[in-house]
């Protein structure tokens, strides 16, 4: 489980608060966390580097999405970089691959209905988000499925340069290192605001803290027990 750090002038960033919070133990799984940059290339380089030590079996991401309602699990990644501000290396990447030779998208491969049914019987509101956006945290959804995949991250800056443009580079161990015994799964789940990121007057939705750790564990559970996704409908008219 990753979270990012504080990002666009905020003083906290609920993703982080929330795994730093997770019990060590979920349904039988033990449960490692990390804090990782709000910053194109190194949070890729950061991440691979943890899976290439842990040897995980699933890979769960975590990131601020201000002005959600629930945690919304992500069904897709795409390849593409376009920051509508800096992140905090003061990178901001236009129109731009994650990874220049790679897919124009990745699926996640958790159980993301699932996921979101879980949340739900906690009674913590849920959905399948279809969009994981154009910032980091797509970012670091498409450069952990493609280092999952290649043995190689995309990135910005920091991972493959000072030209700040957009590259790939290989992280020791590579995927099979990754994965010596099977498949790792992998995906990204956003979490709204908590309380105190949101003005008295202002009508921007939030959730409690305990809230998304409930959430957030509830949501590892499914992971834990269930090898496939549950066959339910959670797709959108528009």
């Amino acid at each position: 489980m990753t979270g990012f750090d504080p990002f666009g002038g905020e003083t906290v960033n609920p993703a982080l608060l929330a795994v730093k919070q997770l019990p060590p133990v979920i349904a039988g799984a033990e449960i490692i966390t990390a804090e990782v940059p709000t910053v194109f290339g190194e949070a890729g380089a950061r991440v691979a580097a943890i899976i290439a030590e842990q040897q995980p079996d699933a890979v769960v991401c975590v990131g601020q999405a201000g002005g959600s309602e629930c945690l919304t699990p992500e069904r897709v990644a795409i390849n593409l970089i376009d920051a509508v501000i800096a992140d905090n290396a003061g990178q901001q990447p236009v129109d731009e691959p994650v990874a220049a030779d790679g897919p124009a998208a990745y699926f996640a491969t958790l159980p993301v209905k699932a996921m979101v049914n879980a949340a739900k019987e906690q009674g913590v509101p849920a959905s399948l988000s279809y969009s994981a956006g154009s910032y980091v945290c797509n970012y670091l959804m498409y450069s952990v499925l493609h280092y999952l995949a290649t043995g190689e991250i995309g990135g910005a800056g920091g991972a493959d340069g000072a030209d700040g443009g957009a590259g790939v580079a290989d992280v020791a161990g590579g995927a099979g290192a990754a994965a010596p015994g099977g498949f790792v799964r992998a995906g990204f789940v956003h979490v709204p605001f908590v309380p105190e990121q949101v003005p008295a007057d202002s009508d921007k939705p939030s959730l409690p803290l305990p809230d998304i750790v409930r959430g957030l564990t509830a949501m590892l559970a499914a992971v834990v027990n269930n090898e496939g996704d549950e066959a339910v409908s959670m797709g959108r008219i528009h």
